[in-house]
């Protein structure tokens, strides 16, 4: 098991890094692209895991030269992601260190997820109970690669950034956690790297 006694908080991305979530994800995204026209390439779209959904569809506006309503497309988006009325598992190796620092270390979840998928994901998992905050999409003005979301974890956890490190499964949230001064471990495919 991985010894993190030298941080004072641990702050855990949700989806790939401690419920594994991206599989239905990425299926969701591959409905929302074939309906409104956007070439779906799975690669690119698990590389903006962690990018709030508006700001992905932003993206996606810019980079296929489309002008689809990003509010819309993230209703739609998320509606063929519940109609996959899929239950999240959780990722073992990163639970396994959720549950050995509990009570010992203050810890945190920093999501691009919005808030209400986020509670429901750390609920149907029992993991809701077991971290001091929670920090989504709905509570920041930028989301990943911005450090935000991170930031604001480490503020609630009462813990100063340098003392936190994250765990992620994308650039992105590597970004992220680097430029809020943390360190960062990465988590692919359900394995923590070392």
């Amino acid at each position: 098991m991985i010894d993190l006694s030298a941080y004072q908080g641990i702050i855990f991305d949700m989806d790939g890094t401690l419920i594994d979530s991206m599989g239905s994800h990425l299926q969701a995204w591959q409905k929302a692209c074939e309906a409104y026209g956007y070439p779906f390439d799975y690669d690119y779209m698990y590389s903006l895991g962690g990018i709030p959904t508006v700001k992905t569809i932003e993206m996606l506006n810019e980079k296929f030269g489309l002008d689809h309503d990003p509010l819309v497309v993230a209703k739609d988006k998320h509606q063929f992601w519940v109609d996959l009325q899929h239950h999240p598992l959780v990722i073992d190796e990163t639970v396994a260190v959720l549950e050995k620092y509990h009570g010992v270390l203050p810890m945190g979840v920093g999501t691009g997820a919005d808030r209400e998928h986020a509670i429901d994901h750390l609920t149907d998992t029992n993991l809701i109970n077991k971290i001091g905050a929670l920090v989504t999409a709905s509570d920041v003005s930028k989301g990943k690669p911005n450090p935000e979301t991170f930031l604001k974890v480490a503020a609630l956890l009462g813990v100063e950034p340098s003392q936190c490190v994250v765990f992620e499964d994308t650039q992105i949230g590597y970004q992220a956690a680097k430029s809020a001064g943390m360190d960062c471990i990465m988590v692919k495919d359900g394995k923590i790297q070392l």
